[in-house]
């Protein structure tokens, strides 16, 4: 079978890979896909952009292209999977009505209000002053969300009423039209992604994302700096919860809204100080670096999987089989991320990381002469051993032999976590 993985970041890349391992898979195409995914046995670049429907689907028709995984929210939300669905190509992801899950965090915690989901108290706003007075009475810390898609970071955790009130003028803009205001949660972030047909669902290992751009979850949020899977402090208990208070009802609430929502529900948790799940956002897709740590690690295949919920067959599906042991994935970044960066600067090192054991997952690179750099987050160094420690080394010896102009990534990602 040929399959068509749409996007170009480091989850693409994660994805064609995986894809590319099982035996039902004899081919990938990435559109429009990085450097990474060029180089790679048996995958080929294809020139379209995210947003191209009419060039997508005509691709698959010409290179009979047999299944669509979609990976960004942006075509998600814009209705790819209805415009490929609508021209009989099987395509995982949700509609553009399920994807709303993402693109209006406002729509979410109505979903969430009605499906009774443990979450943060919030109210949304769609005017300045509002906001800003709701921000006065309630205090601070608080969340300021922006409720359309930013990429990761429109999202600010404000200390102060000072950067509550700087953080309204920055995020409800013309363009973003309302703001989602929520209560300051404490505790331990996890990310459950979860695949569904619309009828089931299964949740697949968790993972924990690093947000913050520095050091100690310090600093602006970016769309992630590294990730663990899987995470200790997700019992078999506490996942049991998670599918019967999150997942399950969400599921049942999109099914009464007539959404047909085949693809992944991404969950990101707050595991509090009592050990309650609350739920911070929903995604739509695979989570970016999350994805380079949990499909790794899989026992089962990936394509299984995926055609399982595009068929509504998820039911039927053997549980979910891992390998042993753990996945940590370090971001290398463009200095200056998630501000203003520079793009174009040459990279080396990538076949001295792989020789130390690592995999390279490829998220904003372009290959031309030599391979490049085009964007914010640039490299997942992915390592898997069977002891968590000796993962977080061999990620880290393996980005050490890696170099470009201003390379910047964190050095604790997994740290506090060690077991």
């Amino acid at each position: 079978m040929k399959a068509l993985v749409v996007g170009s970041g480091g989850r693409e890349h994660a994805l064609a890979w995986v894809l590319l391992k099982s035996k039902g898979i004899e081919q990938v195409f990435c559109s429009p896909g990085n450097g990474g995914t060029a180089t790679m046995n048996n995958c080929e670049n294809l020139p379209l952009a995210v947003d191209d429907f009419a060039g997508i689907a005509r691709s698959v028709k010409e290179l009979n292209i047999e299944l669509v995984v979609i990976g960004p929210e942006v075509p998600l939300s814009l209705g790819i999977v209805d415009f490929l669905r609508e021209r009989d190509i099987p395509v995982f992801g949700p509609t553009k009505a399920g994807a709303q899950i993402e693109a209006s965090k406002s729509w979410a915690k109505e979903i969430m209000t009605q499906a009774n989901v443990p979450t943060a108290k919030s109210a949304t706003f769609e005017d300045v002053q509002s906001a800003k007075e709701y921000i006065q009475v309630v205090g601070a810390p608080i969340v300021i969300k922006a409720d359309g898609l930013a990429a990761g970071k429109g999202v600010i955790v404000a200390m102060t009423l000072a950067e509550a009130i700087s953080a309204v003028d920055q995020l409800l803009t013309d363009d973003s039209g309302k703001l989602v205001i929520e209560e300051y949660l404490t505790g331990a972030e996890v990310s459950v992604l979860a695949v569904t047909d619309s009828k089931t669902i299964r949740p697949l290992i968790p993972a924990q994302d690093h947000k913050r751009i520095g050091e100690g979850d310090t600093g602006k949020n970016t769309g992630g700096m590294g990730a663990y899977s899987p995470v200790p402090l997700v019992t078999d208990k506490l996942m049991t919860r998670i599918e019967r208070e999150v997942l399950q009802p969400t599921l049942k609430v999109l099914k009464q809204h007539n959404i047909d929502y085949r693809g992944v529900l991404y969950a990101g948790l707050m595991i509090t100080p009592e050990g309650e799940p609350k739920v911070i956002e929903f995604n739509c897709r695979f989570g970016d670096p999350e994805t380079q740590v949990v499909l790794p690690l899989l026992d089962t295949p990936l394509d299984e999987i995926i055609l399982a919920c595009v068929q509504q067959k998820l039911e039927q599906l053997p549980p979910i089989e891992y390998k042993a042991g753990s996945a940590v994935c370090v971001v290398a970044a463009s200095g200056g991320y998630p501000d203003a960066y520079q793009k174009g600067k040459a990279i080396s090192g990538i076949s001295a990381a792989e020789a130390k054991g690592a995999i390279i997952f490829h998220a904003g690179t372009k290959l031309e002469s030599d391979l490049l750099t085009s964007g914010g987050r640039v490299l997942g160094v992915t390592a898997i051993s069977d002891n968590f420690n000796k993962a977080i080394a061999i990620a880290y010896d393996a980005v050490e032999s890696i170099q470009f102009e201003d390379m910047y990534y964190r050095q604790d990602i997994g740290h506090k976590y060690r077991q």
